[in-house]
């Protein structure tokens, strides 16, 4: 894992160099840039595949391509097999196969890809960059005096003096020739496909648990872990990666109340944790361990929205522990999405909760996978998705909702066939498996910290905050109280101050708002919305 930034256009060496600077916690193993007639390619990097020799920028033999990358390429060994004998091959790494496919293949090359991944390839006079499916890496670009600047954090493109950053489309890869181009989205809905339960349990378990051992790609040196929380998600990731990797390490972090009860994530991880032989590790967390953490984590996380903030302190943490253990670490992040397990889909009409799926897999760039990478690179840590495999995203798309939600002992139940999947495999306790979903904040008891801050802010200061800030999404106190963190409320003193569109995302808060009763709301067009991404870009 690493962190990029570059410039085509011009030959701007030192901008390059301070933007990488402010990269170091993305890549502190290493450091790289190279300069060319009218472009310069940076790199930070975490060593993880070819630790030895895989240092970036790679170039080929005669210096005129050349890529930097951000992520991890899965089937990187299967490519670098196929390919032809006589392409020369510098490194072990898996980014160099990505230089020698797009020399066999062109930018098309992409689609071949599996894993998490934004690159900047240089090929004589042009240029391409491109971001995973599912936007699992981040990649941010702007222009200024008609040169483009990309790096992976907003914090460094506000270096570069752009007027505006966008983010970089998921799923797509641009070349001055061709544009934008959209390689990849989510697939359509075709729920008739998958309706027999004991065949969609049998391909689920199938493909997850490859998903899951493909992710657990390190050189031998590098210690790989799994977040543990005790619910289903991080659980099952765990558990299919110790069967894999002996004494295993796996995190959980929680709060103590005054009666000296444990958070219900921490009891539920003791418990899945001892039934898969992992080396366990707990966090236990204060107040006053929150509160310290906010400055921090809102200014890594790039955002102010509350449902986004008040998730991104716990991973935070988690982190935190993890990066004293391993350099990577499999999160459960994703399942939610795939298999609708937030608690307000259950309201949702049967005919249109997969649509409601699929958008939230079209909007994880902007949310959950925005907090995982940046909360996971603050501490030098790859955080990795084993849910938003393509395959996994494929394969929920042609199950019925209705073997998703359904009911279980009296109840409705979320992710059912996900459940029903693992069940008698031996990965983990009934009592785990079937355990009912709770948010992030609420399994680790500090679900109301946030919710307090709106007491330190007066009727007036938040009125004023709104006024003076109209395109920014501030609609609590509490939103108010990150939003002048985030931008150190004086423009002026603050790195992201120069950022001027973003402003936010609110779809996590919009999404908890739905209470039982679902109509024009869902009339989001996933299609659409990538359209005026790529127009507006």
């Amino acid at each position: 894992m690493c962190g990029i930034a570059g410039c085509f256009g011009v030959k701007d060496e030192k901008l390059i160099n301070k933007m990488l600077d402010a990269l170091v916690h993305r890549g502190p193993n290493d450091r790289g840039i190279h300069i060319g007639d009218n472009y310069v390619l940076g790199h930070t990097r975490l060593s993880i595949v070819d630790v030895a020799t895989g240092r970036q920028p790679i170039l080929t033999e005669n210096g005129r391509k050349a890529i930097i990358c951000n992520g991890e390429i899965y089937n990187f060994r299967k490519l670098r097999r196929n390919l032809p004998a006589d392409y020369k091959f510098k490194t072990k790494s898996d980014s160099e196969v990505i230089l020698h496919l797009y020399q066999e293949k062109g930018p098309a090359c992409v689609k071949e890809l599996d894993g998490m991944f934004a690159f900047a390839l240089v090929d004589g006079d042009t240029f391409m960059l491109a971001r995973d499916p599912i936007g699992i890496k981040p990649l941010y670009y702007g222009f200024h005096k008609g040169n483009i600047y990309f790096t992976s954090e907003l914090g460094a493109m506000s270096l570069a003096g752009v007027d505006e950053v966008h983010e970089f489309p998921a799923g797509h890869y641009y070349t001055p020739d061709e544009g934008f181009v959209q390689y990849y989205k989510v697939p359509e809905i075709e729920d008739h496909i998958l309706t027999d339960i004991g065949p969609t349990c049998d391909l689920i378990r199938e493909t997850f648990i490859a998903s899951v051992k493909k992710r657990l790609l390190a050189d031998p040196e590098v210690p790989v872990g799994s977040f543990c929380s005790g619910g289903l998600d991080s659980s099952l990731v765990a558990a299919i990666a110790a069967a894999e990797i002996p004494n295993l390490h796996t995190f959980v972090v929680g709060m103590e109340d005054e009666n000296g009860d444990l958070s219900d994530d921490v009891k539920a991880a003791r418990i899945a944790s001892k039934h898969m032989g992992s080396n366990h590790h707990e966090l236990i967390f204060t107040e006053d361990d929150y509160y310290g953490a906010l400055p921090i984590v809102i200014k890594k996380l790039e955002s102010y929205d509350p449902s986004l903030v008040r998730c991104a302190v716990p991973c935070y943490l988690t982190c935190k522990l993890a990066a004293d253990y391993v350099t990577v670490v499999l999160t459960g992040e994703g399942a939610d999405e795939l298999f609708t397990g937030y608690h307000y889909m259950k309201h949702f009409p049967m005919d249109k909760l997969n649509l409601e799926a699929r958008r939230c897999i079209g909007n994880l760039h902007n949310i959950n996978l925005q907090r995982a990478d940046r909360m996971g690179m603050f501490f030098n840590l790859e955080l990795r998705v084993p849910f938003l495999d393509v395959a996994m995203v494929d394969l929920s798309m042609k199950i019925p909702p209705e073997l998703k939600i359904r009911e279980h002992n009296g109840a409705k139940i979320e992710k059912w066939i996900f459940r029903k999947a693992f069940e008698d495999t031996g990965y983990l306790p009934d009592e785990i498996l079937w355990r009912y979903k709770v948010q992030y904040t609420q399994g680790s008891g500090c679900e109301d910290l946030g919710e307090r801050l709106s007491d330190q802010m007066d009727d007036d200061e938040y009125e004023r905050i709104k006024a003076e800030n109209p395109k920014a999404t501030i609609n609590s106190k509490e939103a108010a109280y990150y939003f002048k963190i985030f931008r150190g409320y004086h423009p002026q003193d603050s790195i992201l101050g120069s950022i001027g569109i973003w402003t936010g995302f609110d779809f996590a808060e919009e999404r908890e708002k739905v209470k039982g009763t679902v109509d024009g709301d869902l009339k989001h067009n996933i299609d659409e919305e990538n359209e005026k991404k790529v127009a507006a870009a």
